[in-house]
């Protein structure tokens, strides 16, 4: 679609919502006269507001949307940046509901992270209900939606009041997998092409563990959670994990840790030895993660595994003793269905898992499915899926802890970390809330230094093995980098 910006530029904020209410539009940015279908999006100045006015043309009819903003509320720029925003996406949304078309369940929001506005209310010291009632009057949200927020915005600030200032999480990055699954957006390397890069990758990654955890040090940061993610980093050996976690230890002072999360996502990955490993270096929670119970749907998005496999890696799971584990499902995958997946999630609840992580398939660019023509199951089928999954979750004594959102998700639904017994991962509430930094070492990680007010600096390193390897000198140069920027901010 064609978008025409007046008087402003929030490009970023009129993007998202083009891709909220015209999921399969994109937008263009034409010069001249507006003609044919476009939004045309302008913003005025007043004497004591601003208003923001979208003009909406599809197929030779307009529709208008409005929306305001007092000056006196902008007590920063940073305050003014996010109001104008704000009413520039509310003008497009109102202007997108009068055109007919359908009201999102998330209304006009379109930020990763809703929790974050009602734990902002609730630590303003309204009430439960107060701080429902006007995140939905403010966002045009569902109540159901709202609710999850509400659980998750409570997990959030009761996570806050036990971090300390200097606090921060840390993410090892192993971006290898057996095979690629359809779905995947994560930048993973097929071991079947490069399993000759781990022992050449391991050693430059035991480099940027050494140069972060000096300046760790340096600083006097307290680790208190750690995250292996990747990829699936039980593709490494029992070996290499053992070296891995023995480095992290002689490396950074852990007597604070309270917990060690291991992403064994592929079943297929999952083996008595390694499982050995993890234990003797104190990790507590491991991810098996199904994504189906489905053998047809497994098949359909390439994970070389069955239902089966998945049973058998939770009894070795089980049988090695003191993890906790999380299980990842997916609604929406091609082959699916909403009988499909509400068998999927009964199977899972009989297995009992500490944690299970629900999230809606996104349609990212570069996955197989968006490669090719897929069938997937419809919007409307996805909202059943995550429907039946919420009721039965709640149903079998599991709260929502963590909620976020992604772009092209199928139906604009919502990820959500289930718990019960008081299992909530720590590392999962802080990066969602961004309650305290993330330092991330390994392939594809990022460095997200919360600096207060909101700021955030984030620092990448190179997604693809080979990639890292050779850029391993600017990687570690980078941590310098990060030191100066949390000194600067820090005195």
């Amino acid at each position: 679609m064609k978008l025409y910006l007046n008087g402003h530029n929030c490009r970023y904020a009129s993007e998202q919502m083009l891709l909220t209410m015209f999921p399969d539009e994109r937008p263009e940015y034409p010069e001249g006269t507006p003609c044919g279908d476009f939004a045309e999006l302008d913003l005025f100045e007043g004497e004591k507001r601003f208003t923001a006015v979208c003009r909406l043309c599809l197929g030779g009819k307009t529709y208008i949307g409005k929306s305001y903003a007092s000056k006196s509320r902008m007590v920063s720029e940073l305050t003014k940046a996010r109001l104008i925003q704000r009413i520039v996406k509310l003008s497009f949304y109102r202007a997108a509901l009068a055109s007919g078309k359908p009201k999102p369940v998330w209304g006009a929001l379109t930020g990763i992270r809703p929790g974050k506005l009602l734990s902002n209310l609730l630590a303003q010291g309204m009430s439960d209900d107060a701080a429902l009632s006007k995140f939905c009057r403010d966002n045009d949200v569902s109540r159901d939606r709202a609710r999850l927020c509400l659980h998750t915005a409570h997990a959030a600030l009761s996570c806050a009041d036990n971090l300390r200032e200097k606090d921060v999480c840390l993410y090892i990055g192993i971006p290898f997998c057996p095979t690629r699954c359809a779905y995947c957006s994560f930048v993973s390397q097929s071991v079947e092409k490069s399993m000759k890069l781990i022992p050449d990758f391991l050693d430059a990654l035991y480099c940027e563990i050494e140069a972060t955890a000096a300046v760790i040090k340096k600083l006097g940061l307290r680790p208190v959670s750690i995250y292996v993610g990747g990829g699936t980093p039980t593709t490494l050996s029992a070996e290499q994990l053992d070296t891995l976690f023995s480095r992290l230890e002689s490396e950074f002072c852990l007597s604070d840790i309270t917990e060690i999360t291991v992403e064994a996502g592929r079943p297929d990955t999952i083996a008595e030895d390694k499982l050995e490993a993890l234990k003797r270096h104190g990790v507590t929670r491991i991810s098996v993660n199904p994504q189906t119970m489905d053998d047809k749907v497994l098949e359909a998005i390439g994970r070389r595994h069955t239902a089966q496999d998945v049973l058998d890696a939770l009894q070795l799971v089980r049988s090695a003793g003191g993890f906790q584990v999380n299980m990842d499902l997916i609604a929406g995958l091609p082959a699916d269905s909403p009988e499909g997946f509400a068998e999927t999630v009964r199977k899972v609840l009989d297995l009992s898992p500490e944690n299970i992580t629900v999230h809606t398939l996104a349609l990212k660019k570069g996955s197989a499915i968006m490669l090719g023509n897929t069938p997937r199951p419809s919007a409307e089928d996805v909202g059943k899926m995550i429907d039946f999954a919420n009721s039965s979750l709640v149903g079998a004594g599991y709260e929502p802890y963590y909620l976020y959102r992604q772009k092209y998700m199928s139906g604009g639904f919502e990820n959500v970390g289930w718990q019960r017994g008081g299992t909530a991962n720590i590392y999962n509430i802080c990066i969602m809330e961004e309650l305290c930094s993330i330092i991330s070492m390994g392939g594809g990680a990022s460095t997200k230094l919360c600096l207060g007010d909101g700021r955030i600096e984030r620092i990448f390193d190179p997604k693809y093995p080979l990639e890292y390897i050779e850029r391993i000198d600017k990687i570690i140069s980078d941590k310098q980098k990060m030191k100066e920027i949390l000194l600067w901010h820090t005195n």
